[in-house]
């Protein structure tokens, strides 16, 4: 018997699957092939390897960063204190090591105390940043807010408001951390390539990193699911505390001093990265591996801007402010087409 109205029952067997491109997915990827096309139109020099080294070192210490921040902002939270973390643990390091000299001199111990120094700092920088805002039932925005103001205040007081500068001769023992280069590969791309590969694991093939998902994409599911929110939640700020040591620990080495203007706009580098990588800064859906990309693009244009006149690198800070907003807004529409 024939259908009423003409119509031939669709194909239940034998169909194809149609072939779906993820554009949200290789966007970030495509947008920096294209910094790299225009990079290269505005100056030859920009391929050169030693531009290209330039730009993987610097974006190592954002890079990761912002792997840490990827997963607070993807179990829903944010932490503004990265930067001043940073300052902090830098200036703590510095004075540190520089106070072991006298006793055990410039050595590799020295430089294991110092490193040794700033993970437990990060870590605990990181848990009381968690602790506060799940225990305190405190918007994280607000917490580490209060944070970046008082690990900035302690630095420059620590500095007396100058600089706190590292001992000349455990400079000279440490500077390989940051110079240094495996089959010439500079040290700062090895270890950020290895927090990348690290989160990445523990944020897609871990229960863990499930965990981190469901709570971004709504909290009170994850609490009948019976998930531990604020222990996650506060795992999280760990992470990123960690992730902020190690980013110093890569970084003291390299100007070998610290001061209260060390770190300044960290965080909005490590949100822009994060966000620009496809994070969804509500919540709920991270990618690691977009946050690296998203590093890499905004060293690129600060390096772009450095290599042409048309635009003032002083505005670096301006351009990393309307992606955030772009990018944002982006996300919201899909979010809109989605929810319809």
């Amino acid at each position: 018997m024939s259908r009423p109205d003409n119509k031939a029952l669709p194909a239940t067997t034998g169909s194809r699957v149609p072939f779906h491109i993820d554009f949200k997915a290789i966007g970030p990827f495509v947008a920096l092939i294209v910094l790299f096309v225009l990079g290269t139109a505005i100056n030859e020099a920009f391929l050169s390897s030693g531009n290209l080294s330039n730009i993987f070192t610097r974006s190592s210490f954002i890079g990761i960063i912002a792997v840490g921040a990827t997963f607070v902002i993807t179990a829903g939270g944010i932490d503004l204190s990265v930067g001043s973390m940073a300052a902090f643990i830098a200036g703590a390091m510095i004075m540190v090591m520089n106070g072991l000299v006298q006793s055990i001199g410039p050595g590799v111990e020295t430089v294991l105390i110092g490193i040794g120094v700033s993970i437990v700092l990060g870590i605990g920088a990181g848990a009381i940043n968690g602790l506060v805002s799940t225990r305190g039932k405190i918007e994280a925005f607000i917490v580490t807010l209060g944070t970046m103001g008082l690990y900035r205040s302690l630095v420059t007081y620590m500095a007396d408001g100058g600089t706190l500068s590292l001992d000349f001769g455990v400079r000279g023992t440490y500077r390989p951390v940051y110079y240094g280069d495996v089959l010439g590969i500079p040290m700062p791309v090895l270890v950020f390539l290895g927090v990348a590969i690290i989160g990445y694991v523990l944020l897609n093939m871990t229960p863990f990193g499930r965990k981190c998902f469901a709570i971004g994409s709504n909290e009170q599911v994850a609490l009948y699911s019976a998930i531990n929110v604020d222990r996650v939640k506060t795992l999280t700020y760990i992470i990123q505390g960690l992730c902020v040591s190690i980013a110093t620990i890569i970084y003291v080495p390299r100007l070998g001093s610290a001061s209260s203007s060390t770190g300044v706009l960290w965080e909005l580098e490590a949100i822009a990265a994060v966000i620009i990588g496809g994070t969804m800064l509500k919540g709920g859906y991270g990618r690691i591996w977009g946050t690296v990309v998203g590093a890499l693009m905004l060293t690129t244009i600060g390096n772009i801007l450095n290599l042409t006149d048309a635009i003032s690198n002083y505005l670096n800070g301006a351009v990393q402010g309307l992606i955030i907003i772009v990018a944002v807004f982006l996300q919201r529409g899909d979010w809109r087409r989605k929810k319809n």
